[in-house]
């Protein structure tokens, strides 16, 4: 195991163009690390740049107590996963995972004896003499994550290795991986778009967007405090509800005006200093209460999923819905209807014209 610390780390090509621009991130020995992100926000070129696939541009990254800035990866004692398995078609299961040990001349009992551990571990023994082709691909995402523990490498490396899985193997793989870091004990860093996978599997959660790092830090503690609207609305299904706001203190009392929707009083109101710079609220779907009072709502949606019901209703001059969801799965509303509703106190998030967080209500 390793910790690997990055120091104001860019990565631009040829033309200038940035594509990281300055990440500080501390990974501890043992931690599972998730960068999470859309697509084209730097976090598997991040991932690259560990690697060694990738040239550094600019600031300084340590594995362990090493500055692995210019070591070539085999000196890295990295191993990376990627999505596409990258099996040799033509080895069987057991000479895929050996390959690399079999290239080092390791002695063939050592071999063996790493192998099988390997595919204890991953539950795969008696796949050992199969090709790739006679596997299905959550049996080939297994042999591609054996490959990398034969090694015993010092950090783990995942490039979103779930994504040309189905949803039933992606829940599947993800509890495997989950326990297989327990077992293991290793730093491992995973790269996903699926907030999912970084909820669920994830020590730490670093979140990405146009090449810096939104945020870090637990799932739970990203979901419930987002730093800015763009984690806010990243992680989390249906998104977080942006609904443009003034914030009117009355007394002991806090009042929020949303256009189209009109006015709910909460109680304990924040620090009267940043009531004039509040321009936009969000509020998670699960966090409303249903009753008369309140903001009125017309459904003009609704999914009902079994466990839960999501309603939607349109709001004057804004393209997004508000979503409203129920732990209720016999719900009685029909598109049309109209709905009262008023946020929970405390879980009324507080954005300014930047869109950071500035406080809650």
């Amino acid at each position: 195991m390793a910790a690997v610390s990055l120091r104001g780390i860019r990565k631009s090509y040829d033309g200038g163009v940035p594509v990281i621009k300055g990440v500080d991130l501390d990974i501890a020995e043992g931690e599972f690390m998730v960068f999470v992100g859309p697509s084209g926000c730097g976090k598997s070129t991040m991932m690259r740049m560990i690697a060694g696939l990738e040239d550094i541009s600019e600031g300084e990254l340590r594995i362990g107590s090493r500055v692995a800035n210019d070591l070539p990866p085999v000196q890295r004692d990295v191993a990376m996963v990627f999505q596409s398995y990258a099996l040799y078609p033509h080895m069987t299961v057991a000479e895929n995972m050996s390959f690399g040990l079999r290239i080092a001349g390791r002695p063939k009992a050592e071999i063996t004896e790493m192998v099988g551990r390997a595919a204890e571990i991953l539950q795969i023994s008696h796949l050992l003499d199969r090709r790739p082709k006679a596997l299905s691909g959550g049996q080939r995402q297994r042999v591609a994550i054996g490959r990398a523990i034969v090694r015993k490498p010092k950090v783990f490396l995942f490039d979103e290795p779930l994504s040309n899985l189905d949803a039933g193997l992606r829940v599947q793989m993800r509890v495997e991986l989950t326990r297989l870091h327990r077992e293991l004990g290793a730093t491992m860093i995973y790269v996903t778009h699926d907030q999912t996978e970084a909820m669920t599997m994830g020590d730490r959660i670093a979140v990405f967007n146009q090449g810096v790092v939104q945020q870090v830090g637990p799932p739970m503690a990203l979901y419930q405090q987002p730093a800015n609207t763009f984690v806010a609305q990243f992680l989390g299904s249906p998104r977080m509800n942006l609904l443009p706001a003034r914030l009117l203190l009355q007394g002991s009392d806090a009042l929020l005006r949303v256009d189209g929707l009109g006015d709910v009083r909460l109680p304990a109101p924040p620090q009267r200093g940043i009531a004039d710079e509040v321009v936009q609220i969000g509020v998670r779907p699960e966090a409303f209460d249903l009753g008369a009072e309140g903001w009125q709502l017309t459904l003009s949606l609704i999914e009902r999923l079994g466990d839960t019901t999501l309603l939607y209703g349109a709001l004057p001059g804004s393209e997004a819905p508000l979503a409203v969801k129920l732990a209720d799965a016999g719900s009685p509303w029909n598109i049309g209807d109209r709905i009262g509703l008023r946020p929970r106190a405390g879980q009324v998030l507080l954005f300014d014209a930047k869109g950071q967080r500035i406080g809650a209500i």
